[in-house]
């Protein structure tokens, strides 16, 4: 599904990213892990084509896509959700939903209704404005908007900093729905272990810009753990 072969990424004259190799299969939930400042969105915004890397190759589905631009990105299947979310908040949340179907390679105006079955709050907010909604709503919304091109992959980073108990549930549920359901490839950033563990399958562990462990999610040990992702 993704191959990451040999990144090497630098931001502002610093090397975030360092021969960086990840192989993310068709189907998979891989919950990304590590320390703060290791580069864990900046491996996100990579895969997204919002950083472009210094050498190596990004492969979706055996197609190099290593120089393709966001937009043509999501046009071939993959929905992104930024940490912090960044919906419009001047905006409806029917129209943040529309911003998103720009994307669709079908150049459909429709919003799937499959939005809504996902997260009924957003269909009874449809003419609010973003910025009034809840940070959890807000979350849902930065959701359904990456929803809207019906994607083959999702990348999520850190979808539940900020966000009240009772959404983050409902988060990961939706999470593990669409991926038993709808076969849809998760990747995404995760500091809460817990939560991790319940939604992913699988980990990939971050360490100074390197993969450093990776496996099933069961493998995921107390030793490792204190190893690479204690404070």
């Amino acid at each position: 599904m993704i191959s990451i072969k040999d990144v090497n990424q630098l931001y502002g004259g610093t090397q975030i990213l360092w021969d960086l190799n990840l192989d993310i299969a068709e189907g998979s939930r891989t919950c990304i892990m590590g320390r703060n400042g290791v580069g864990k969105t900046t491996l996100l915004k990579c895969l997204m084509g919002l950083l472009s890397i210094k050498s190596g190759n990004i492969l979706l589905d055996g197609t190099d896509f290593t120089r393709q631009s966001a937009e043509s990105r999501a046009r071939s299947g993959i929905g992104y959700v930024p940490q912090g979310r960044d919906i419009f908040p001047m905006l409806t949340v029917e129209e943040n939903l529309r911003v998103g179907l720009g994307a669709r390679p079908d150049k459909s105006k429709v919003i799937p209704e499959r939005i809504f079955d996902l997260f009924p709050v957003l269909k009874d907010m449809m003419h609010r404005r973003g910025g009034d909604l809840s940070g959890g709503q807000q979350q849902q919304l930065a959701i359904g908007r990456a929803l809207v091109i019906d994607p083959k992959v999702l990348i999520l980073d850190e979808p539940n900093e900020g966000i009240q108990p009772n959404i983050v549930k409902q988060i990961g549920d939706v999470i593990m729905q669409l991926n038993e359901e709808d076969n849809m490839t998760i990747v995404l950033v995760e500091q809460k272990l817990p939560f991790a563990r319940r939604v992913g399958k699988e980990f990939c562990l971050m360490e100074r810009g390197r993969v450093v462990a990776s496996g099933a999610m069961p493998e995921l040990s107390d030793e490792i753990v204190a190893k690479h992702l204690a404070v």
